[in-house]
């Protein structure tokens, strides 16, 4: 299983007044990141508009602390937890970019973390966890449950969980990424027609959906996912939350999920435009267009917003277009199948 997997019902989170995550939620979210997380620049280059026919901004997560957007919700998520509580700890489930965000958060609030973690996530993404100073539980995903481990780690520690998308404090502080690209993008005079961002378990999908909802209403948002774990597109197309029979199977690692978050789903179920899916293919070739055109480090699942523009999954040749590469915690020989494409 990965950071997009099954949901517990326990939650670090606390209950946010109205509705389950609200602008005014992700709004104060900023303001506890700020100063921690890095805001992440919009870029763009002339070759993808060339290569595309639309004008592209790109919102580089893979840059954020820690590698990934993930960074974002862990802190947003654990600064919340109250300080006469902290000296318990965290326990998350996790591939590998929520293991090091909240890692990376537990470690500058001064919580420990443990951190439960497939036996087989990249090689990577385990070095960094521990690097962060947190202990890495791992499991072997065919055949035992990381929540029912990550349970029994929290009965025996007092321990708060932190889901990796299920949970509201986590989804507004991803809505950050929404925000500020709606704000550079407005700080630029541009109107954006469309954005697309790579999507497991919807926590960061329905935040920025939220977010654009608010500050670019005329945005439309595209949900993008490997072929093969498809479930937000077939949700969204079916109305009610569908499921994924493989747990394993693609290089996009951090975007396997079994099936949407109940919270995610309720956000984009009203807010999200057509949803997309890429091949590993195309998610290998967006990876090295990356880094030998745009000079970024990315991951194969958090490539797939860019794989899907290459690979023209939607109509955007004139349009202004939004896309976020949210992560770039990616193993060597990876990068390697990827350039030597």
């Amino acid at each position: 299983m990965t950071d997009t997997q099954s949901q517990p019902v326990t939650s670090a989170g606390p209950a946010l007044s109205g509705k389950a995550v609200s602008f005014e939620d992700i709004e104060a979210a900023a303001g506890r990141l700020r100063g921690e997380a890095l805001l992440t620049p919009l870029l763009r280059h002339p070759l993808l508009d060339e290569r595309t026919g639309a004008r592209v901004f790109i919102k580089p997560e893979n840059l954020q602390r820690s590698g990934s957007f993930k960074f974002r919700g862990a802190f947003n998520c654990l600064s919340q937890i109250p300080v006469s509580e902290r000296a318990r700890g965290v326990v998350a489930c996790s591939s590998g970019n929520h293991a090091q965000g909240v890692a990376a958060s537990a470690r500058l609030l001064g919580m420990p973390a443990t951190i439960v973690m497939p036996a087989d996530a990249p090689a990577i993404k385990l070095e960094r966890t521990r690097g962060y100073g947190a202990t890495v539980v791992t499991y072997d995903r065919d055949k035992e449950d990381r929540d029912a481990i990550a349970t029994r780690l929290c009965a025996q520690t007092g321990a708060r969980l932190v889901h990796p998308f299920n949970d509201p404090a986590v989804i507004a502080g991803q809505g950050t990424v929404g925000l500020e690209l709606a704000d550079q993008a407005a700080a630029l005079g541009v109107q954006l027609d469309d954005v697309l961002a790579p999507t497991g378990g919807g926590g960061l999908s329905s935040g920025i959906a939220l977010a654009l909802a608010h500050q670019s209403p005329a945005a439309r948002f595209h949900t993008v996912e490997p072929e093969l774990f498809d479930d937000y597109k077939r949700s969204l197309q079916a109305g009610t939350p569908q499921s994924n029979a493989a747990r394993s199977g693609s290089v996009c690692d951090a975007l396997l999920s079994e099936s949407p978050g109940e919270i995610g789903f309720s956000i984009l179920r009203e807010l999200a435009g057509e949803a997309v899916t890429v091949s590993d293919e195309e998610a290998l070739d967006a990876v090295a267009f990356a880094f030998t055109e745009l000079k970024l480090v990315v991951e194969p699942g958090g490539a797939v917003a860019l794989a899907a523009l290459l690979a023209g999954k939607l109509p955007l040749k004139g349009k202004t277009v939004g896309i976020v590469l949210t992560g770039g915690n990616i193993d060597p020989q990876m990068l390697i199948r990827a350039l030597s494409r």
